[in-house]
């Protein structure tokens, strides 16, 4: 039985992340998460040596390397060019949610102020790409 994917959250915020973390808890999924709190660390998961992430979850606002500049890399390689990536931010800028689409983003999600909303819209984000979707098979 082949081990499942993780699930990458990159966050730099630990407020958002526990309560991410406590959405996916409560989606009941078994998919580990890794945390990457910086968007060098995030590209260092992403393209090191470890099996690519079912879904990257990624904040925009970032220290190091921002999250478009993350997305930019992810999509520029031709191994990690289909890997799912969901923005999930507090950013409401209508430049962030257009550049976001336009460099690949499957999905812009933004962060609800209410805890209720935001822990629902993460489960729901989990459970759909680390079970329902069918991802293509990763290149080696």
């Amino acid at each position: 039985m082949t081990a499942m994917r993780p699930i990458l959250l990159v966050e730099d915020n630990p407020d958002d992340e526990h309560l991410t973390r406590r959405a996916l808890r409560r989606g009941h999924l078994a998919n580990p998460v890794i945390v990457a709190r910086n968007g060098e660390e995030a590209l260092q998961q992403v393209f090191g040596p470890s099996h690519l992430p079912c879904v990257v979850l990624l904040d925009l606002k970032l220290p190091k390397v921002d999250g478009l500049e993350v997305l930019r890399q992810i999509r520029a390689s031709d191994r990690t060019r289909q890997l799912p990536v969901v923005v999930l931010t507090s950013s409401s800028e209508d430049r962030d949610i257009i550049e976001s689409y336009s460099l690949g983003a499957n999905s812009y999600v933004r962060k609800p102020v209410n805890i209720d909303e935001f822990t629902e819209a993460v489960r729901q984000l989990g459970l759909y790409w680390a079970l329902i979707s069918e991802l293509p098979p990763t290149l080696p």
